[in-house]
C-alpha cells in the first residue's frame, strides 16, 4: 500500500517534494517506493516527467485504477466494522446530476429526517463530472437520468422524467396546437453542452446524427437557458422538472409540439462492484421506493407517462426490479 500510495501521491501532486509532504516522508523515500513498485511489476515505467510535472503512463493508470478500488474497499471495510461494533449512523457519498437538483434535495432531506445519524456527502454536477466520480468509486449512490454504459453498474427506476419544449410567454408559437416538429426545428434553439443528456435527447428527438438546420446557441446551465428563453432569445428542450415553477407562474410556456413530451426515467445508480453498506443501502431503498413522491407534478393525470413515451418514438429505459427488492 505504501508503494501504491506513493504513485497516487506523485501523480496527483505532479511533484516529488509535494508527494513526500503529502505522505509525511522524505523525497528519497517516495523515490524508493516507486522504484520498488516498478520492480515488482516487471520494470514497467509507471510515470514520466514533463514540463507540467509527473504524469502516469498507461501502465500507471491501470495501477491507479486498482488503487482507487482498494482504497474504496478499505473505506467500506472500516465503516462496516464500525457498524459491527454497534456504532450508529454511517456515511454515504451521493452524486446528483444537476438537472435532478429540483427534487433530489427534498428526497435526501426526508431520508436524513428518518436517519439523523447518517452523514450525507452530496456533490451536484453535470453528467460527465458525476459519471467520472462514479467511475472513480467516489460515490456510493448517484441520482441521474442517463446511466453510463462503459462500466458495470446497477440501476433502478425512481420515476418518470418528461422533457418538453419551452418558449417565452409572448412567443408566436404559444397557443398553437400540435405544432409539427419540422416547424419547431426552424426556430432558434438554446442548447446545453454536447456531453449533456438533454443535448443527446434532442438529437434522438429529431432523428439526426447532428442538430437540425437553424440558429443554435450553446448555454452551459439550465438556469441560464430558462432566463434566456424568458428574455426571448429562443426556445429550448428541457426537463419538465426544471421549469415547473416558471410554468406555474406564467413566465414560461410549454409548446404543444407533436411527439412531445418525451418521457424518460430518473434512476438511482451504483457501481456493480461496490457493496452497499447499511446506510447506503437504506438510501438506495428510500430513493427506489419513495423517490417518485418528490418529483414535481408536471404531466396531466389524463396523459399517463407510458402512452406519452410511445408517442415520442423514443423507448424509455425501464430495467426490471426483482420482486424481492420491492417494499
Amino acid at each position: 500500500m505504501r508503494q501504491l500510495r506513493a504513485l497516487g501521491a506523485i501523480t496527483s501532486t505532479k511533484s516529488l517534494s509535494a508527494a513526500a509532504q503529502l505522505l509525511s516522508v522524505t523525497p528519497p523515500a517516495v523515490t524508493q517506493q516507486l522504484h520498488l513498485l516498478e520492480e515488482v511489476l516487471g520494470g514497467v515505467p509507471l510515470y514520466e516527467r514533463n514540463a507540467d510535472g509527473a504524469r502516469p503512463t498507461e501502465a500507471g493508470r491501470e495501477v491507479l485504477a486498482a488503487l482507487e478500488r482498494i482504497e474504496s474497499a478499505l473505506s467500506d471495510c472500516a465503516t462496516a466494522i464500525q457498524a459491527l461494533r454497534g456504532m450508529d449512523g454511517g456515511r454515504v457519498a451521493v452524486g446528483v446530476i444537476s438537472t435532478a437538483k429540483y427534487f433530489a434535495p427534498f428526497a435526501l432531506a426526508a431520508f436524513q429526517r428518518a436517519h439523523p445519524n447518517v452523514e450525507l456527502r452530496v456533490a451536484v454536477g453535470n453528467r460527465s463530472d458525476i459519471i467520472a466520480g462514479l467511475e472513480r468509486f467516489e460515490f456510493d449512490v448517484v441520482v441521474m437520468g442517463y446511466p453510463p454504459t462503459h462500466f458495470p453498474i446497477e440501476k433502478a427506476v425512481i420515476g418518470d422524467h418528461p422533457h418538453v419544449i419551452i418558449a417565452a410567454a409572448d412567443h408566436w408559437l404559444v397557443g398553437r396546437k400540435r405544432i409539427p416538429l419540422a416547424e419547431v426545428a426552424r426556430e432558434t434553439f438554446l442548447l446545453r453542452e454536447p456531453s449533456s443528456g438533454t443535448r443527446a435527447l434532442m438529437l434522438g428527438l429529431f432523428g439526426l446524427p447532428d442538430l437540425p438546420e437553424g440558429r443554435r446557441m450553446e448555454i452551459g446551465s439550465n438556469e441560464t437557458i430558462k432566463q434566456a428563453v424568458m428574455a426571448g432569445m429562443g426556445i429550448a428542450l428541457l426537463s419538465a422538472h426544471t421549469i415547473a415553477a416558471e410554468v406555474a407562474d406564467g413566465r414560461l410556456k410549454v409548446l404543444d409540439v407533436e411527439g412531445l413530451p418525451v418521457v424518460r426515467q430518473w434512476f438511482v445508480v451504483r457501481r456493480s462492484e461496490r457493496r452497499l453498506l447499511p446506510a447506503a443501502q437504506a438510501l438506495w431503498n428510500h430513493l427506489l421506493w419513495s423517490g417518485a413522491d418528490f418529483l414535481p407534478k408536471t404531466l396531466p393525470e389524463s396523459q399517463p407517462a407510458d402512452r406519452l413515451t410511445r408517442q415520442s418514438g423514443l423507448a424509455a429505459i425501464a430495467p426490471h426490479v426483482p420482486v424481492e427488492d420491492m417494499p
